[in-house]
């Protein structure tokens, strides 16, 4: 995700560029093609308009006064091992993109699952999901002698730690694939 305005999110960098106002954000993990090879993903902000896009202005988030060029738009390249592909959009469409990946991520997290498997507190890991009526995620685990400490965080933001013995059967609705 990109970073609020006068903030550069971690791991970016300024783009050599005609613009001094692009920044750069690469993603390297959790996205491959058709064969299951990762795709690095680089989302650019402040990226100037094809000049395709701009001579045809047909798009009005393009269009702008004379002599001021287009308006920047939100570059996105992905960069799998059989070649590049490129693409921009407005700051409007790359919320609009956002927004439809976190439904679609929510969506495929909260389908349901096989049935509800039982772990021991201590074999607890960030991101396993509480089976029962409100959505509890575990933010982090501490292990204190046989005390398994839960960070858990609700579907409302709210965080708070309880303490279990460790050997505690715990129900889970989701556990996200490998170890943490």
């Amino acid at each position: 995700m990109l970073a609020g305005a006068g903030q550069r999110p971690y791991g970016t960098r300024e783009r050599p560029r005609a613009r001094q106002d692009t920044e750069e954000t690469t993603m390297g993990s959790g996205i491959t093609d058709a064969d299951g090879r990762p795709v690095p993903v680089t989302v650019t902000a402040g990226e100037p308009a094809p000049s395709t896009v701009a001579e045809g202005a047909a798009d009005p988030a393009t269009a702008t006064a004379k002599d001021t060029g287009p308006a920047p738009r939100v570059g996105i390249r992905l960069s799998p091992p059989a070649g590049e592909l490129v693409w921009t959009c407005t700051p409007e469409a790359a919320r609009e993109l956002a927004a439809v990946l976190l439904r679609a991520a929510e969506e495929t997290e909260n389908a349901p699952g096989e049935r509800p498997v039982t772990v021991e507190a201590a074999e607890l890991r960030r991101g396993d999901v509480r089976d029962g009526d409100r959505t509890m995620t575990v933010e982090s685990t501490r292990t204190d002698g046989s005390t398994v400490h839960v960070t858990w965080k609700s579907g409302a933001g709210r965080s708070w730690t309880q303490a279990y013995a460790a050997d505690t059967a715990i129900t889970l609705k989701r556990r996200l694939p490998g170890g943490r």
